[in-house]
């Protein structure tokens, strides 16, 4: 059964939650392949290379942060209107939300081409190794088009309870891209070498096959389909609500960045094995939390378009038997985490010293695993809500200030050494995810007072 060939607001919640999750779960993993890739391959080049697309990072984290976080508020509005059986407000926001996808890559392209060279300047870059990263992101900045498109595409599916499409294309591109790197990077076949701007090209290229096939699937649910004229104006009270509930949303993931540079920032002090080891950590753990990202993804879903039904009961299920699943999930991965950690820093790395800290972290992170469910399905659901405010302040302070001002103290004042970063997370993680809980629970008593489904 495909939990889109049924309505969302009837189906049992439980297997609604596993159609939905699932597919989104999957997906984020061979999108996380797809990047593991073309490090990989800018490691075949030189080490040069390597750090041109490691300096890249931010500024193309910029580009997703601003495409996942305005289609979540996409797939919020558009959720909301199925379930209230307005198919006229659903496919204004579907067709608006395309708009709006066209016009902040175009934004983003022009501002991205002239200003990325700048900021590579700032963050040290010169010469040979400047040429490699303008090389990089100006070939991505061209190509931004496809990936806000792509984004705005899987809003309008993932509204319909469709994550499987993306799925599909992510797996596709993960493998097309594990073919399509080394022709680029070395030539072949007609084509020149082309260095890390092969491994851009490669991506662009996927992306914008993309665009084709998700286009197509959007196509289908009719929601775009036989436009008129005046559909496709630019509809400035839809523009308003659009940013309205993606702007936070965006900036909650923008912070996400900023908070990584600054625990690189308290890292650092304590040598390159240290830093080398949370790198190491943090990607075996967003591999960990991948099914709480999935659950995430289907309490946003489930939540708007119950919401727009007025199946408030639906909504508290959702999120109580998401916090279920997510945390057998957790229980599970926390256990492997405890016992398995040496074995899972050694897969990339022989350096005892870079294994001991970062077996140090994955332990101690594995007390926060399900912190993470509890705060990535609490904001889910109010991201579902049409309330995203709060996403962003809580993105600001859990990974701005709390940790400035927690790292500082354990560090430099109190010099209790890296090992009180390592707690430090812990302790900002729960802290954040019981702040998110007990928000939510206010939201919802009072938006739902009569309500008797608490969780």
């Amino acid at each position: 059964m495909n939990a889109t060939d049924h309505s969302l607001i009837n189906r049992p919640i439980p297997e609604l939650i596993y159609h939905i999750a699932v597919p989104a779960s999957v997906g984020i993993f061979f999108n996380t392949l797809f990047n593991a890739i073309d490090t990989y391959c800018a490691g075949l080049i030189s080490t040069q290379a390597l750090a041109a697309l490691s300096l890249s990072f931010p500024i193309f984290f910029l580009i997703l942060a601003v495409g996942r976080g305005f289609s979540i508020g996409v797939t919020a509005l558009i959720a909301n209107a199925l379930g209230a059986g307005d198919a006229s407000g659903a496919r204004r926001f579907a067709v608006q939300g395309v708009l709006f996808g066209l016009l902040a890559a175009i934004v983003l392209a022009t501002a991205g081409i002239y200003l990325s060279p700048v900021l590579f300047k700032v963050l040290g870059a010169s010469g040979s190794y400047l040429a490699l990263s303008t090389g990089y992101m100006g070939t991505i900045f061209q190509g931004c088009i496809f990936f806000l498109l792509n984004h705005m595409f899987n809003a309008i599916l993932t509204a319909r309870g469709d994550t499987r499409t993306f799925r599909n294309f992510l797996i596709l591109g993960c493998l097309a891209n594990g073919a399509l790197n080394p022709w680029f990077i070395f030539g072949g076949l007609g084509i020149p070498a082309m260095g890390v701007v092969g491994i851009a090209l490669s991506t662009i290229l996927i992306q914008s096959a993309g665009c084709i096939y998700l286009g197509y699937r959007v196509h289908q649910t009719g929601l775009v389909s036989e436009l008129q004229a005046k559909e496709l104006a630019v509809d400035l009270s839809a523009f308003r609500m659009i940013a309205a509930q993606g702007a936070p949303a965006a900036f909650n993931l923008m912070t996400i960045g900023i908070g990584v540079f600054i625990i690189t920032y308290f890292i650092s002090p304590f040598g390159k094995e240290a830093v080398a080891a949370y790198g190491i950590a943090v990607r075996i753990e967003q591999i960990v939390l991948l099914p709480a990202i999935g659950l995430n993804v289907a309490v946003l879903t489930l939540t708007a378009q119950n919401n727009g039904a007025g199946r408030f009961d639906r909504i508290f299920e959702a999120l109580r038997t998401s916090l279920y699943y997510g945390g057998w999930f957790m229980a599970l991965s926390a256990a492997l985490m405890l016992v398995f950690s040496p074995a899972l820093m050694g897969v990339f790395t022989r350096d005892p010293g870079v294994v001991a800290a970062g077996t140090a972290y994955l332990r101690i992170d594995a007390l926060a695993l399900y912190g993470y469910v509890v705060l990535f399905l609490n904001m889910g659901t109010l991201q579902g809500l049409k309330k995203p405010m709060f996403v962003m302040w809580m993105g600001l302070f859990r990974q701005v200030v709390l940790p400035t001002t927690l790292y500082y103290l354990l560090t430099r004042v109190f010099n209790l050494g890296l090992i009180s970063i390592w707690w430090g997370i812990l302790a900002i993680t729960w802290t954040a995810a019981l702040i998110a809980h007990l928000y939510t629970r206010r939201m919802l008593k009072r938006l739902f007072p009569d309500s008797s489904a608490w969780v």
